[in-house]
């Protein structure tokens, strides 16, 4: 199931927003990883600084719409993914994005990373829209059996392609800890 096709058949349980068209490479990944589980999602742009009207009907609205999970991208100050968790309930994971005016994506981890008690944001690592993706994944998977077994088999293949990445290298250098592992 493809973007197009996941917001037309169902409800999306997953909002992806940025603050910019130009973080749309680094958060598509989440999209892609949403459609390769079959979750539903929406995905647009939503700007704390420029269109602050539109971030608070956003998350606002966010839960009555069917969302159950935010993610939200953001470069420089990186507002966005705090605000919209300052706004709803649902849980947020900020993407922090190394924009064309970051200071080498610090400024980006530091605003989203460091949020006041009571508003937590789940931030992963600079630029790992991907990794929002799964962990967007694993909290709807808590209540869904079906897509904690496609977690499942998702880290199993992950583990077969490090295995075999393992074999290839002791090939080539076998002496140490894999000759005598079966790791």
């Amino acid at each position: 199931m493809n973007q197009t096709e996941s917001t037309r058949e169902c409800q999306p349980k997953v909002g992806i927003i940025m603050g910019s068209q130009s973080d749309l490479p680094k958060m598509q990944a989440a999209a892609e990883l949403l459609d390769s589980f079959d979750i539903a999602y929406e995905l647009t742009i939503v700007s704390a600084h420029r269109t602050p009207q539109r971030m608070v009907t956003y998350a606002q609205t966010a839960q009555s719409r069917g969302l159950q999970v935010i993610i939200a991208g953001a470069g420089g100050a990186a507002h966005l993914p705090g605000m919209v968790a300052s706004l709803t309930t649902l849980p947020v994971i900020g993407v922090p994005i190394h924009s064309s005016n970051s200071v080498s994506g610090w400024d980006s981890i530091l605003s989203i990373l460091q949020m006041p008690n009571g508003i937590p944001v789940a931030t992963v690592a600079l630029d790992a829209a991907k990794n929002a993706g799964i962990l967007a994944a694993r909290i709807l998977g808590a209540q869904d059996d079906v897509l904690t077994q496609k977690l499942q088999a998702y880290q199993q293949t992950m583990q077969e392609k490090v295995t075999e990445s393992i074999q290839t290298v002791a090939k080539t250098y076998p002496c140490g800890f894999d000759s005598a592992s079966d790791l």
